[in-house]
């Protein structure tokens, strides 16, 4: 979405593409990691081999940015507003990279998962924390087209949801680990997804900081402590043994 009109038509045309470009991003990281979930809770490897192959799309979405993102700066010298909104294409698209790979990172993992299956409720959690993650990543995509940057805080807020929500997977996972040792290598496998969940939080929270920066010029406050405690976590329940 752009602001304002300029004088050469062509320049709000490539301002446009860039915005359209990230738009359809976010469509194809958020199709992915939900995909990748479902792959991963009904042990579909052939869907899991689909995402791994579509990650390609968004590799290629984030070079063509940045290279017409350049151009447009070599080309109009942008000042102000539209040197921002640039930058911040540049910004959002490498989060939206990073999102599509934590999806792929995850269906890669669905083999060795389904080789293994764990209680149902684990990957119930897996759902509800991904859940979470996805309205996160699709109300910043929301924020992106329309600029609400008054929903911004609220969305930053909620991200401690997911943070306590990943802290209480984690401790779960630990536990069924430590009750029986066949369990150790699944279990490993579904910590690194529920952690690669919770990076995507992660970066629809940065996309928000983005956007906020774009649309007033003004960085957000600092951010706050965050409420992963899985760091907390080993050191108790190692002490219990």
């Amino acid at each position: 979405m752009v602001a304002q009109q300029h004088i050469v038509r062509a320049y709000d045309e490539e301002l446009k593409f860039l915005s359209a470009r990230i738009g359809a991003m976010g469509g194809h990281a958020e199709r992915m990691v939900e995909r990748a979930v479902q792959a991963l809770v009904t042990s579909d490897t052939a869907l899991a081999q689909r995402i791994i192959v579509d990650d390609k799309m968004l590799d290629d979405a984030q070079r063509e940015i940045d290279e017409k993102a350049i151009i447009i700066i070599a080309r109009r010298q942008p000042l102000a507003h539209d040197l921002r909104e640039i930058i911040g294409s540049i910004r959002i698209s490498s989060d939206l990279e990073r999102i599509g790979d934590l999806g792929k990172n995850i269906a890669k993992r669905v083999v060795a998962v389904s080789e293994a299956r764990q209680p149902l409720r684990v990957f119930r959690g897996m759902e509800a924390l991904s859940g979470l993650a996805l309205a996160q990543l699709k109300e910043v995509l929301d924020i992106f087209a329309s600029r609400s940057v008054d929903r911004i805080a609220s969305l930053r807020d909620r991200d401690d949801q997911i943070d306590q929500m990943y802290t209480s997977l984690f401790r779960e996972l630990l536990t069924y680990m430590m009750e029986d040792p066949r369990n150790i290598a699944p279990c490993t496998h579904l910590l690194f997804c529920a952690k690669n969940i919770e990076r995507i939080g992660d970066h629809a929270t940065n996309i928000a900081e983005t956007v906020y920066y774009t649309a007033t010029g003004r960085q957000l406050p600092a951010e706050r402590p965050k409420d992963d405690l899985s760091h907390d976590v080993i050191a108790p329940m190692a002490g219990s043994q």
